[in-house]
């Protein structure tokens, strides 16, 4: 796969950020690989003149014809690409960043929203404002629940189960023993 290497004349393009692309694109041409700073790699970049390869390339809206070469190949496995047949950014992270990135996104949870249902009417006085909390699910999350796949797997599970009492405190309830407390 090829990052768009028309981003250096489109600066309104959403990856450009001070006229540089924050992918880091065109990569930097190395006969070895190495590592940043950072954790990141530099992979190993032929020049056309070192045995790289140039290809013509066409913008897709402006239809512009312009050589690509090696800075514009995004890192891939081709592993990966023939067992699932598709293209996957793959590049290899030496930090513990990655290790945060990956925790924080299998343990998120959903995405909710508060809203509030309110009394249109004029006439009534609503004195109590009573929020209810809703979540969003978007279509993929849709589908994979309708396959009756797992989507996160948690023991025991905790169903939220907002008990309010008048001139009492909220109540908590566990579904697999029936036990309530403050």
């Amino acid at each position: 796969m090829i990052h768009g290497t028309f981003c250096n004349r489109n600066r309104k393009a959403p990856y450009i950020a001070n006229d540089k692309c924050n992918k880091r694109f065109p990569r930097q041409m190395l006969k070895e690989t190495q590592t940043e700073d950072d954790g990141y790699p530099l992979y190993r970049r032929q020049k056309p003149g070192d045995g790289g390869h140039v290809a013509p390339g066409r913008a897709p809206k402006s239809g512009l014809l312009e050589d690509v070469d090696n800075s514009w190949v995004v890192p891939y496995s081709p592993l990966l690409f023939r067992i699932i047949k598709s293209h996957i950014n793959v590049e290899y992270c030496n930090s513990v960043k990655s290790i945060k990135y990956f925790c924080k996104y299998v343990t998120k949870g959903n995405d909710a929203t508060m809203f509030a249902v309110a009394n249109e009417m004029p006439n009534r006085l609503d004195e109590v404002t009573t929020y209810q909390q809703g979540r969003y699910i978007s279509s993929s999350e849709a589908v994979w629940h309708l396959l009756n796949f797992h989507i996160h797997q948690r023991y025991p599970t905790v169903v939220h189960l907002t008990v309010h009492l008048e001139g009492d405190q909220r109540r908590y309830s566990w579904k697999e023993t029936n036990s309530t407390f403050d």
